[in-house]
């Protein structure tokens, strides 16, 4: 029987099993330290070009008896669970246009360097200036041994040009060091499995650990036993999507935005995936924060699965009287949407691992954008959306504030996740009494 704080690596030598288990042991109750806290989690999730906004916000007050507006309407089985916030601006001026500085200071909260990027008519810009708060909320966890994981952060994207400028990077590891998501499931697979396979063979992980699993679990207590089953199952099922869909989604990753738009019919079935990639690997406890991140600021995806031929980016730009655009525009967030509750979903349908309750129950999901809306290109009221439990907020209602810089929410967010040491953020003339109140 093994006994709590016992070394994952010293378990492993003493069965005489190789390290390639070491993924599905990181969840594991008798694996972690003694008196571990119950886990916190954050997932930000992005979507470009601004919302429509009468088809967004939802009246201040409690969600309880009236109906969410059109584009949140697929949240609605998580009204409970569903907190809006309104009023909170990015304030953050300087170089570059506002699509640039929407996404490249929407986590940061700090000015992008001078540079060469042109943006229409705006002054050229660089990278962002500062480390994004998913990169430093991780950074403060993986200082504490009781909180560390094996990855810190995972960034997942859909469908994100691999093209290295500030339309296409939001998560920032530093000043002048952006982060590129992994876009391609394949990819992200391979890294949190650590088993590069030939697509056509798909070779299963599983198949190559099966005899040193079983050595281990024959010595785990019957919590830990269930927890690994449930693990191994989601890798098992998602080996069998990856299979099945190997040719419809085996996309290179496109180098320009015109390979986006071609390619961009994949866009369904790339995010299901990767929001499975997201579940597998909170459950497994790989990191407790993530980033996933659909096209970039001044997305152009046609989704023509929703019946909608023209380019997201060029409706955005539509006059609001332009009422065919508007309502193009309100179906494509609505999708964005329906994502983020396949995601709530997925979470709420996965215990958490030692735990009660749902990994729901212990997540909190950020779905945001980098403008407030697309044909203005205004940086006051973006979309703030919290789903989940894991930050504490309370939810079930709208909240709204009198224009606040949005700094102070991403302090919220740092001290929700047990970061209370953290004062200011970004540029500090900006983060004011400090994080939002009136959330808990």
């Amino acid at each position: 029987m093994t006994v709590p704080g016992l070394s994952r690596r010293h378990l492993l030598r003493r069965l005489g099993v190789g390290t390639a288990v070491l993924p599905f042991l990181s969840n594991l109750p008798s694996l972690a330290a003694a008196g571990v806290a119950p886990r916190r989690r954050l997932v930000v999730v992005f979507s470009p070009d601004g919302t429509v906004r009468r088809n967004f916000w939802p009246a201040a007050g409690d969600f309880a008896g009236r109906d969410l507006p059109a584009i949140l309407q697929p949240l609605d089985p998580f009204k409970d669970r569903l907190l809006t916030l309104k009023g909170v601006h990015d304030r953050v001026q300087g170089d570059g246009d506002r699509h640039m500085r929407g996404i490249g200071c929407l986590l940061t909260g700090i000015e992008l360097f001078p540079g060469n990027i042109q943006g229409g008519s705006d002054t050229p810009a660089g990278w962002a200036s500062g480390r994004s708060i998913d990169q430093e909320i991780a950074a403060h966890l993986q200082a504490d041994p009781a909180t560390a994981t094996r990855f810190g952060t995972l960034e997942f994207g859909v469908l994100v040009p691999d093209r290295a400028d500030t339309w296409t990077r939001m998560v920032y590891a530093g000043p002048n060091r952006p982060l590129a998501p992994i876009d391609d499931p394949y990819r992200m697979f391979d890294k949190l499995y650590g088993r590069v396979r030939d697509r056509d063979s798909m070779r299963s992980v599983l198949d190559g650990i099966r005899e040193d699993l079983a050595r281990v679990a024959a010595v785990l207590p019957a919590e830990d036993r269930r927890i690994l089953d449930e693990h191994a199952a989601l890798v098992r099922d998602f080996e069998n999507r990856l299979a099945g869909d190997a040719a419809a989604t085996g996309h290179p990753i496109p180098a320009l935005e015109q390979d986006v738009v071609e390619r961009n019919d994949q866009m369904p079935k790339i995010s299901r995936m990767q929001i499975e990639l997201v579940v597998s690997s909170l459950a497994a406890d790989f990191a407790r924060v993530a980033t996933l991140q659909y096209t970039h600021s001044v997305g152009q995806p046609c989704m023509t699965w929703i019946g909608v031929e023209e380019g997201q980016h060029h409706l955005s730009h539509e006059p609001n009287d332009n009422a065919d655009a508007q309502e193009k525009l309100t179906k494509i967030n609505a999708w964005y949407a329906g994502e983020v509750a396949h995601l709530c979903r997925r979470l709420a349908e996965t215990p958490e691992p030692g735990g009660s309750g749902s990994l729901l129950d212990h997540t909190t999901i950020l779905w945001t954008n980098e403008l407030g809306e697309g044909n203005s290109h205004t940086l006051d009221d973006i979309p703030w959306v919290l789903v989940g439990g894991g930050l504490g907020f309370r939810t079930g209602r709208a909240v709204e504030y009198p224009g606040l810089p949005h700094n102070r929410l991403l302090l919220t967010l740092a001290h929700a996740m047990g970061h209370t040491g953290l004062e200011r953020f970004g540029n500090s003339d900006y983060c004011g009494a400090g994080p939002l109140t009136g959330l808990t």
